[in-house]
């Protein structure tokens, strides 16, 4: 019998000490769900995914969960399925990731005064964290943002990383309603801007055009360099 040995992080997060185990063991199903998915692709990273960027970004990425063939199999935020293609191409063009994208966690490619990390670090099944997921995961998300003291322009990656951001940031839901450019000032005056998911979905459908994304991030640069 041949043992395989797990596979090594293969990225260094921002903010190491707000990272929970490999083996995190919180949400029964996605726990369960984890271990189908290291028993089908041993080589996959198959883990909660870590935050990945600048540890003095001024701008951060809020997004929802891994995907199955993107950031669980490879352990990079959005690397390796159809969505980091317009995210990375859009952080290229507005100075905040330099390097080629190129589905892969060794392409070398950096983050600059930016940072991704998820709401949910886990894979979902069918890319739907249940509440009590979302909440349990919630303290690695704003133990992740405490740690990056700098970041003052937050962009929230669809609905679910919308809520999570207002709540750890001493927002107020429903007042801060979700929408496509929103843009919400938190009690501290950190700025926070909502954007459609940049999902295969939405992207198939016209609900997310690459000009409706570039909008989002425009903006966001706009307010750091106006100093939000």
């Amino acid at each position: 019998m041949t043992l395989t040995s797990p596979p090594q992080n293969p990225i260094v997060s921002p903010v190491p000490q707000a990272e929970p185990s490999r083996d995190c063991p919180l949400c029964p199903r996605l726990v369960a769900f984890r271990h189908a998915c290291r028993a089908e692709h041993p080589d996959w990273w198959n883990g909660p995914v870590s935050a990945f960027g600048d540890p003095a970004a001024r701008i951060v990425l809020v997004g929802l969960a891994p995907g199955k063939h993107g950031a669980n199999r490879t352990g990079r935020p959005f690397t390796g399925d159809y969505a980091g293609d317009l995210l990375f191409a859009t952080l290229a063009k507005f100075g905040l990731a330099r390097g080629t994208y190129e589905a892969r966690v060794d392409d070398g490619v950096e983050l600059v005064d930016c940072a991704i990390i998820n709401s949910v670090k886990c894979l979902p099944p069918q890319n739907k964290p249940l509440p009590a997921e979302i909440h349990s995961c919630r303290q690695f998300l704003r133990a992740g943002l405490d740690a990056m003291p700098r970041a003052r322009v937050f962009v929230a990656l669809g609905q679910i990383a919308h809520q999570s951001a207002v709540k750890v940031l001493g927002g107020k839901l429903p007042k801060a309603r979700f929408g496509h450019l929103a843009e919400h000032r938190m009690p501290d005056g950190r700025r926070l801007i909502d954007s459609y998911h940049c999902s295969r979905y939405n992207q198939n459908t016209g609900r997310l055009t690459a000009e409706m994304f570039e909008a989002v991030f425009a903006r966001a640069v706009a307010l750091r360099d106006e100093g939000a």
